[in-house]
């Protein structure tokens, strides 16, 4: 159904703006006037209004629910606090979200439904903890905890993909520098040494020949590369594909390491949020699983998920994955028997976020002599053949 725009007066005069889905104009009216609300203006919104479908920030997000919570806990009414929010964000795509919220909450819609329908701003999971808050009756605190489980899980995902970054951009300017000599500069040394006569050293050759074959193929590498990236994409999309290049991940040297234990510091800071804020564990299993961002951890969640089901406990599932530590799997089960599960994933989370930050220090130490020696190998090594000719011309001068 297309959205429409509205502007209408509420019973107390308040003048209020928010989108609407209906079949037409005159529904719009007849949906407003069923709630006691005088009609200003109605547009289609495609015209007028920005769209609820975008680019929402993770620091957005964490940010409207700081807020909420706040002037919840300091009294205010749902919807007044998430009008007041729908004003004050600075992402225009959350805003138009948040006015949506607010228009399905005056209708009768618990917030919970509302944001449920809103996907690209708030997950599943920042759903189900609101939906246990507010039939708990502690909205205002969950949102609080939930806002703190994402600026950590934000946190985490940052350090992973910033320790990626670094040898990206060195990798990055090493293929352009490499490019560069064997495009530009090898041919006129190429030409140089031609008009000499000179006989060339084999690593002279090697390199001349490499610069001949990417000027007449450099189509057919950059083809190659595309095919290569595609089929990768296309295998990694299959079920097989995604588990075992997951598998792969998880099994390389250091980053491998890394991978996992930001996987167990997420699937426990999760699922400890979740438990701790009255969603059940089959159900925050289940998100957790979807949340796991490895394929195997994810079937591990999963095979725990229907151990509690049948049940059983979670560690045993757990501990036959191989991707669990014994440390967190002994935790995990002394959590189940005390019935402080939540409190014990939290202290795992906490240890593995410490281990996070260790391994990523230990990969980018690794990777920072293993670049500059690839360097100097391939860059160095392509200088020096190139001047192997000159050497040899002038031996032959003196």
């Amino acid at each position: 159904m297309p959205a429409f725009v509205y502007t209408a007066r509420t019973a107390t005069g308040e003048l209020k703006s928010a989108t609407i889905e209906a079949a037409n104009k005159e529904d719009v009216v007849n949906q407003l006037k069923r709630l006691r609300m005088n009609v200003v203006k109605v547009e289609e919104q495609s015209k007028t209004a920005p769209k609820t479908k975008g680019s929402i920030a993770m620091r957005d997000i964490v940010i409207f629910t700081r807020q909420f919570s706040t002037m919840i806990n300091s009294g205010l009414p749902l919807v007044q606090a998430l009008d007041i929010l729908s004003k004050q964000s600075e992402n225009p795509v959350l805003q138009a979200v948040t006015r949506q919220v607010v228009f399905d909450v005056e209708s009768g819609h618990t917030v919970a439904d509302a944001l449920a329908k809103h996907p690209n701003a708030f997950t599943e999971l920042y759903v189900n903890m609101v939906a246990a808050g507010e039939a708990g009756g502690i909205l205002d605190t969950i949102l609080l905890r939930l806002a703190t489980f994402m600026e950590k899980n934000d946190a985490l995902v940052r350090k992973v993909k910033g320790a990626m970054i670094y040898p990206g951009v060195i990798m990055g300017v090493a293929g352009t520098a490499i490019t560069v000599l064997l495009l530009f500069v090898i041919p006129t040394f190429q030409r140089m040494f031609a008009s000499v006569g000179l006989a060339l050293p084999l690593p002279t050759r090697i390199v001349i020949n490499l610069s001949e074959f990417l000027q007449s193929y450099w189509w057919a590498l950059i083809a190659g590369g595309v095919i290569a990236f595609r089929s990768f994409k296309s295998y990694y999309a299959t079920s097989n594909g995604q588990l075992n290049i997951d598998a792969l991940l998880l099994k390389a040297p250091v980053l491998g390491d890394v991978i996992k234990k930001s996987a167990v510091s997420r699937f426990t800071r999760t699922l400890g949020t979740l438990i701790s804020s009255g969603v059940s564990i089959l159900d925050g299993l289940e998100i957790t699983a979807k949340t796991a961002g490895n394929r195997v951890i994810s079937d591990a969640i999963m095979a725990s998920r229907a151990s509690i089901a049948g049940g059983d406990t979670i560690s045993a599932p757990l501990a036959k994955s191989g991707v669990f530590p014994p440390m967190v799997i002994s935790m995990i089960a002394v959590g189940e028997q005390t019935g402080g599960l939540d409190e014990m994933l939290g202290k795992i989370a906490d240890f593995y976020d410490e281990e996070v930050d260790a391994a990523v220090g230990g990969l980018l130490a690794l990777m920072e002599p293993m670049m500059i020696v690839f360097l100097g190998v391939v860059v160095g090594g392509m200088v020096v053949a190139m001047y192997l000719p000159i050497f040899d011309m002038i031996n032959a001068v003196q």
